[in-house]
């Protein structure tokens, strides 16, 4: 059977994917169907958090399977109960909605941040904030919020009540508030599909003094940063802010499809019944799996992600071959002096997986990669960097 020719007729043409079919694999380890072996430093673009076929995220899914795949919001569900308290317990924020993706978490956060400058501010008071080169998603809505052109080329018109302003400059972030009638302020606080950028804390603390002086919900978008993947348990803890709303997903789910609103004390009570809702989301197996990845989230853990993320910085920082190195623990943009789609190719040629951010190659390996691996891939991606 050809696979990659049974794609190619029937499946979107939205990807241009790597030659590359994986079949199967064991935590950072995956096969492809020639039996090849490579080191996976992508994990599905950071979603697979414990890296393939991990014995207690399985055995959370398949335990759940027993019991019962699926219920609708309808009815109550442990699973889904008890991931919304671990949530709240380990932020302090207040209530979660749950949905099925990333851009699903940031469409909820949208709606908070419009339905609070309506009941704060007045109806008129609906533009967001957000900044250029981030990107929140691929709805209509999530692409308007995008401060990315290219993202919005062909689906005009786009959302109204979005502007954007340079990251990092805090002046041109004020003239906004000012001359628009904002109700929040929306931010990646790594940059990730912009080329694996990260936020200046001091930049970061100055938005969140604005967001409380003029009034306005500070959004934090984790759909990538979170979940350990930053080195805290969310990158917003780094930066020593209280965000209004934070949403997540990819390494949540650990390889099942989440999306999770979590809403402070500001925002907590903006929804009521009818206002938001999902089918699936807080499905019990993907809660359970979430809620597995979630628990192992420990400070240990976090300590491993940043020890690793040191040793990567410290290995290509300065090397031959490399510009400059970006990101935040687990979460790191690697630019070359080649083509970064020539070094991704050759990466794979030689049994590892690296993905692409921009002109950057991006790494994303599993938080709990194996020190070993992790030496040897980047060791391999160093050597192509210099050729």
């Amino acid at each position: 059977m050809d696979v990659k020719q049974i794609d190619k007729e029937y499946v979107a043409n939205t990807y241009a994917r790597f030659p590359v079919q994986l079949v199967s694999g064991k935590g950072s380890l995956v096969y492809d169907e020639t039996g090849k072996e490579y080191i996976d430093l992508g994990t599905g673009i950071a979603v697979n958090a414990f890296g393939v076929a991990d014995e207690c995220w399985k055995n959370a899914v398949i335990g759940q399977l027993d019991k019962i795949q699926h219920t609708s919001n309808l009815y109550y569900s442990e699973p889904c109960a008890l991931l919304a308290k671990a949530l709240c317990e380990r932020t302090g924020l207040k209530k979660v909605f749950f949905s099925n993706s990333g851009a699903e978490a940031n469409e909820c956060a949208i709606k908070a941040a419009r339905k609070y400058g309506e009941t704060q501010k007045g109806k008129d008071y609906n533009v967001i904030v957000t900044l250029k080169n981030s990107f929140h998603g691929r709805t209509i809505t999530t692409l308007s919020a995008t401060g990315q052109d290219v993202f919005h080329e062909h689906f005009t018109p786009m959302t109204a009540g979005f502007v954007h302003a340079e990251a990092n400059n805090i002046e041109e972030l004020k003239t906004l508030v000012k001359t628009h009638k904002c109700c929040g302020v929306m931010l990646e606080l790594v940059q990730g599909e912009g080329g694996v950028m990260a936020l200046d804390k001091e930049y970061v603390k100055q938005v969140e003094t604005l967001a409380r002086e003029e009034n306005l919900l500070l959004v934090i978008d984790e759909v990538q940063t979170g979940n350990g993947r930053t080195g805290s348990l969310y990158a917003y803890m780094k930066y020593g802010i209280s965000p209004d709303v934070v949403t997540t997903a990819k390494g949540l789910g650990g390889g099942l499809p989440i999306g999770a609103t979590m809403l402070g004390e500001r925002a907590e009570n903006l929804f009521t019944a009818g206002l938001n809702g999902s089918t699936f989301g807080g499905n019990p197996v993907c809660a359970a799996g979430a809620l597995s990845v979630l628990k192992r989230i420990d400070d240990k853990l976090l300590e491993e992600v940043r020890n690793k993320s040191e040793y990567i910085f410290n290995e290509l920082g300065g090397a031959k071959g490399v510009k400059s190195v970006s990101g935040l623990g687990l979460m790191i943009g690697v630019e070359c002096e080649k083509d970064a789609a020539e070094v991704i190719k050759n990466c794979m040629a030689r049994g590892v997986l690296v993905i692409k951010a921009k002109h950057k190659v991006r790494l994303l390996p599993a938080l709990n990669i194996p020190f070993e691996q992790l030496k040897k891939a980047i060791k391999i991606l160093k050597e192509e960097c210099e050729k």
